[in-house]
């Protein structure tokens, strides 16, 4: 007798799980896309009090540079709406470089976008990957605020670079979905 109710079972069960990936399959559908286009100003040179880019570690008799395997700095630099440094401050771009390739031509990043202009205010978008310069691709990771469950990638390449005054300027273009 209770093998007469088992196809009844499946097949409800069935229907629950055809119905829940129909409902899950509408919702990832309804994702918000949000293109972004700004510009990062890096000032590396060590001990620049105007320095945006700092190295912190790395190994032990070698030189800190972003060529040397296993170099780390910390970053905070101004990110403008414009290439312009003086265009509008759309937030600051903060987190950690770490030259990850044994012959040093990757950088590893982990960075937050914090913005701090009008439309965006206290919102994030968090990156994160290997990049090699001129241009790369990395992913966005996270977000908070209007960018809460952000996924996507951002594209960047170097705009202006000055090796005398180790100033560049990095345009870096953001793709995100949100739900």
């Amino acid at each position: 007798m209770a093998t007469s109710f088992l196809p009844e079972i499946l097949t409800n069960i069935f229907l629950v799980l055809v119905v829940t990936a129909a409902m899950y399959a509408a919702k990832a559908t309804d994702l918000e896309e949000t293109k972004l286009s700004f510009y990062i100003h890096d000032i590396s040179a060590f001990g620049n009090p105007k320095a945006t880019v700092i190295p912190v570690a790395g190994i032990i008799g070698k030189a800190w540079t972003f060529t040397q395997f296993g170099t780390v700095y910390v970053v905070d630099a101004n990110i403008t709406k414009t290439p312009d440094p003086k265009s509008p401050q759309v937030g600051q771009f903060q987190g950690l470089y770490l030259t990850a390739a044994l012959d040093g031509s990757r950088t590893f990043a982990t960075a937050s976008i914090v913005f701090t202009n009008k439309e965006y205010n206290g919102s994030t978008i968090q990156i994160q990957g290997t990049n090699k310069d001129p241009a790369t691709e990395v992913a966005v990771v996270g977000g908070t605020g209007k960018f809460r469950y952000a996924r996507g990638y951002a594209t960047s390449k170097i705009y202006f670079l000055d090796i005398a005054t180790q100033h560049s300027v990095v345009q870096l273009n953001v793709t995100v979905q949100t739900s």
